[in-house]
């Protein structure tokens, strides 16, 4: 038995019995507007993240293109956009550590935050949200829900086994207040609304 196993042997042998229902998840007062797309963005670009502008009937892409010309290793887990880094091949989590460009598409967005929700499903490897120099997201516009307590509703999070809200990119500040993105995770976080194929 891998300490792992036992570890987890150990906890079900000493979970209390009986059931134990998690808490109702209050109703709070949206403190959005109705235009859930436009909030989204706005709060995104508050926490340094960016949404493309996304021109009807133009490629969708056009704003990272040069981003994507310019990486050397792209990890796509989604199929609008082809990389060169075989996610479904990754043995270990830290092979992902020389990705320049990472694209995934969320589960859906919160509108009061500007945070994008994940899935193992979505990232095929978890670590890539994290090891990759740029995230790249596609975000269908109807997958905005206004706030976190409608989130927490969706069965997004009863059904996966791993997900994460990611709001923006990784971020720190020092003493003096200087923030600075970048510093322990993705430098770049982009959203592109790109609608799910059907």
């Amino acid at each position: 038995m891998s300490v792992r196993e036992d570890t987890l042997a150990r906890i079900r042998r000493n979970r209390p019995a009986g059931e134990h229902p998690l808490p109702e998840v209050p109703d709070f007062a949206p403190l959005v507007g109705d235009d859930h797309v436009a909030e989204f963005g706005e709060r995104l670009k508050r926490m340094g993240g960016r949404m493309a502008e996304v021109i009807p009937g133009e490629d969708p892409f056009a704003s990272v293109r040069e981003r994507l010309a310019g990486a050397k290793v792209i990890a796509s887990a989604v199929p609008e956009v082809a990389g060169n880094r075989d996610l479904a091949a990754v043995a270990r989590p830290h092979d992902l550590a020389d990705v320049d460009v990472a694209i995934v598409r969320a589960v859906f967005g919160v509108a009061e935050t500007g945070s994008v929700l994940f899935t193992q499903a979505e990232l095929q490897v978890n670590a890539v949200a994290y090891l990759a120099q740029h995230l790249i997201v596609l975000l269908d516009p109807a997958d905005i829900v206004i706030n976190i307590q409608a989130a927490y509703r969706r069965p997004d999070f009863a059904r996966a086994d791993y997900a994460v809200l990611h709001t923006g990119p990784s971020a720190t500040a020092d003493i003096e207040g200087v923030l600075i993105h970048g510093a322990q995770g993705v430098r770049s976080l982009t959203v592109i609304l790109a609608p799910r194929a059907n």
